[in-house]
């Protein structure tokens, strides 16, 4: 159990039989009120954020939540597929409602980190940073910098993301999969 003052930033509590996570926290008081501590929550099945207030006789149940590994196998309409980490037989899919827009930077036998309540995987965390390779890259045209030396390239995944000029066809890159930007030139392979 979580005291009113201990529901802080990033925790993961269970509300109304949903897990929910913290994300601000503020406790306070109001002239000569008890304290209150005023919450932004996001329940992590349905994504949508909300916000609640805990008094100081309030507590709340900190959620159970499991992290597990597992390895992309493939995409197949709205299914994506999955094995458990180093067992290739365990197959399952996973909704693209689960993963969202991040799918677009799934390639093939990448491991992430599923998310796991009551046995049941509510949510998918990538690696912040994930090397790719460019497949499709137009030239650098001689002059074009009036929109700041940048042009689309096209990834392994398929991914379309903004790119500095000098980035060529054949080049591994480093994408940031939060922000889905361009961070760095690793090399060629």
């Amino acid at each position: 159990m979580l005291e009113y003052n201990e529901i802080t930033q990033n925790k993961i509590i269970i509300l109304d039989g949903e897990p929910y996570e913290v994300l601000t926290s503020h406790v306070f008081r109001k002239q000569q009120r008890k304290p209150v501590n005023q919450t932004k929550l996001k329940n992590l099945i349905t994504g949508k954020v909300t916000e609640r207030s805990f008094h100081q006789s309030e507590s709340a149940v900190k959620a159970d939540i499991e992290t597990r590994p597992i390895d992309y196998i493939y995409s197949r309409g709205n299914e994506i597929w999955f094995n458990k980490h180093g067992n290739p037989k365990e197959r399952f899919v996973i909704s693209s409602d689960i993963i969202g827009d991040r799918s677009r930077f799934l390639k093939e036998k990448i491991t992430i980190d599923s998310i796991v309540f009551n046995e049941k995987i509510i949510d998918v965390r990538f690696p912040i940073k994930i090397d790719l390779k460019v497949v499709e890259a137009p030239l650098a045209v001689k002059g074009n910098t009036a929109q700041g030396a940048n042009k689309q390239i096209t990834l392994e995944t398929g991914a379309i993301i903004t790119a500095p000029m000098f980035v060529n066809e054949g080049d591994i890159v480093r994408v940031n999969t939060e922000t889905g930007e361009y961070v760095e030139r690793i090399g060629k392979k």
